[in-house]
């Protein structure tokens, strides 16, 4: 016998044909002589099943059951007008009756039942929709000729900065979760010249908003002989695709989630440049202010954008935007700094529109030894973590540069959701280790 999914059987051409479907109780209506069953598969999809109800007569909601009957059109059947009139029924498990997410709950509720909250239908096609994401950044990658690689997760020195590392018992040694992959991608241009990988960081911020995970999907990118404006059109011709490719394939997905399908697409290249100076006197026009220890004070130059000031700059765009320019000093260690301008970095953000704010942020790598070694001591980190690092820059040196970009980030403007928990299968935030 075989076995179909439910989107494959609606259509027309299965119309009075037996079909045999395997899935769970989304929704149960009992009645003297008949069920009335909206049936749920393993890909999200939904179709009424109408059953005697002496054969169904202990079934609850997530019960797992098996469906043989044939497909008939019916307006007045829920979920698209198809419904299967069954003469078959296996059932494989009766569900506990206290299955405990219901149409509302709240939001903590969902999380502490994340486990369960997957089988909504609001997280199984926010779930398809991050897929898709990733199959068609892969084949991007593969199409312009980079090389996938990996990277060590458990790591010995910091990328971001130490205040946001996760330390790890290793061994004997003291070791951290990684905050980014691109110090080993630096290592890998030498040999396979443009490489890409997608995996974890973590960061240790003890941040309490919409827009930060502890452990997010982190996508990064790095290549030799890279200028600062062939960064920057590489990062906006990734997106363009990626957002083309999902207006086109997730269709369905979008609309289910109300997702305004024509302003996604207005976002095409080229993406707006703002200056990192232009940033700070559009903000400053906008009497922005900014929390410095226990002071709120007016933003200044020098100061770094948050979450409010991105969203300040980019409330009224329909286009993402890169802010470029930064202060050299609010930059990592290993961002070069501009030869033409002292004291600038050759680094840019890219921000999303509509106050979603930053999404990737790259720049061109410092290759002078003797620079990289100042810039490490002076923000206090141990020179000898970074021999290996170091050697790169000793054995041939080049000019490159690369960039990474946060998927639920990404996700989430995509989609056009409040929080970013709702972007991952298992969120990790400060407040939240379990499932």
């Amino acid at each position: 016998m075989k076995y179909h999914r439910i989107n494959e059987i609606k259509k027309d051409e299965f119309l009075g044909k037996e079909v045999r479907l395997r899935g769970w109780v989304y929704r149960l209506r009992k009645q003297k002589d008949k069920a009335f069953i909206i049936l749920r598969d393993d890909r999200g999809g939904i179709i009424q099943c109408v059953l005697p109800s002496s054969s169904v007569t202990d079934l609850t909601i997530e019960s797992s059951l098996e469906v043989g009957g044939t497909l008939f059109k019916d307006e007045r059947a829920k979920e698209g007008g198809f419904e299967i009139r069954g003469n078959d029924v296996k059932i494989y498990s009766i569900a506990n009756n206290d299955f405990p997410i219901r149409k509302y709950q709240s939001t903590e509720l969902l999380l502490d039942y994340r486990h369960l909250t997957l089988r909504t239908r609001k997280m199984i096609t926010i779930a398809k929709i991050r897929a898709s994401i990733l199959e068609r950044m892969r084949h991007w990658f593969i199409e312009n000729d980079w090389i996938e690689v990996t990277a060590p997760t458990i790591v010995k020195s910091a990328v971001e900065g130490g205040s946001t590392l996760f330390p790890v018992k290793y061994f004997k040694d003291e070791a951290f979760l990684s905050q980014s992959a691109q110090l080993y991608l630096e290592a890998l241009i030498f040999s396979l010249g443009p490489v890409w990988t997608i995996g974890p960081s973590f960061r240790a911020e003890k941040s309490r908003t919409v827009r930060h995970l502890a452990e997010y999907l982190h996508l990064e990118a790095e290549a030799p002989w890279l200028t600062m404006n062939e960064l920057l059109s590489i990062q906006e011709k990734l997106l363009v695709e990626l957002i083309r490719h999902i207006t086109e394939h997730n269709k369905g997905e979008l609309e289910f989630l109300n997702q305004d399908v024509l302003a996604l697409n207005k976002a095409t290249g080229p993406f707006d440049k703002l200056s990192y100076s232009e940033a700070i006197d559009i903000l400053r026009s906008n009497d922005m202010k900014i929390q410095d220890g226990e002071m709120i004070r007016n933003i200044e130059w020098g100061d770094d954008l948050n979450i409010d000031s991105e969203k300040v700059l980019t409330k009224d765009r329909s286009n993402p935007v890169f802010v470029f320019g930064y202060p050299l000093q609010i930059k990592p260690f290993y961002v070069k700094e501009d030869p033409e301008k002292q004291g600038r970095a050759l680094s840019a953000d890219l921000l999303l529109p509509n106050g979603f704010g930053e999404v990737s942020s790259g720049g061109i790598r410092e290759d002078d030894i003797a620079l990289l070694k100042t810039r490490i001591k002076n923000e206090g980190l141990n020179l000898d973590s970074y021999s290996w690092y170091l050697d790169l820059r000793r054995y041939g040196s080049v000019p490159h540069g690369g960039f990474g970009m946060g998927i639920e980030r990404l996700l989430r403007w995509i989609i056009n959701l409040e929080d970013i928990k709702e972007c991952v299968l298992f969120p990790r935030t400060m407040a939240r280790l379990n499932p």
